[in-house]
Order: C-alpha cells, then structure tokens, then sequence
C-alpha cells in the first residue's frame, strides 16, 4: 500500500517569459543555461536536467533548488506556486 506525502513547502525564483522580459530572462539563466531567438518572439530552448525544453511566451522560467532551471506553463505555474514576501536576508530556495 502506497504512502501519503506532501511536497515541502520552498521558495523558488521565477520570471515569465514575455516580448518584455526576454533579455533580462537570457541574462538571468545565463548563455550556458539557453538559446535564444534574436527576436525573443520564437521561444527559448532550455538546457534543464531532463533534457533540452522549449519555452514559450507566456511560460514561466523557474530556478529548481539545485540551480537548474526550467520552464512551466502558466497553468500549472498558478496552480502549484503563489507568491511570497521574503526576507531580503534570506535566500530563496535554501
């Protein structure tokens, strides 16, 4: 018989990936982490620990809890995380 578990509770970095946030996006997941069209319209390829996956407008980019990162849709995005206030002492993830 299976056991009950629940998830524990962590705090993650995310962006979403839009026309607007693009740039910012490639700089925060870094060169090694992505490829990127020029026109950040095309989606991005992400380099996570399953393999390479395809980000689309819209997705949102999450930060694992090793450093990885990886993308998400936005449904599943709301219906697994919400927001935080953290302390700026603190670190998320840790």
């Amino acid at each position: 018989m299976p056991l009950t578990y629940r998830k524990r509770p962590i705090v993650i970095e995310a962006m979403q990936y839009t026309a607007d946030s693009c740039r910012s996006l490639h700089a925060w997941i870094g060169l090694e982490h992505a490829d990127h069209d020029e026109d950040c319209d095309q989606g991005i390829f992400i380099d996570t620990l399953e393999g390479l996956m395809e980000a689309s407008l819209g997705d949102w980019i999450i930060r694992g809890v090793k450093g990885e990162f990886y993308p998400c849709k936005p449904d599943i995005f709301e219906a697994t995380y919400e927001p935080v206030a953290v302390d700026p002492e603190e670190k998320p993830g840790a």
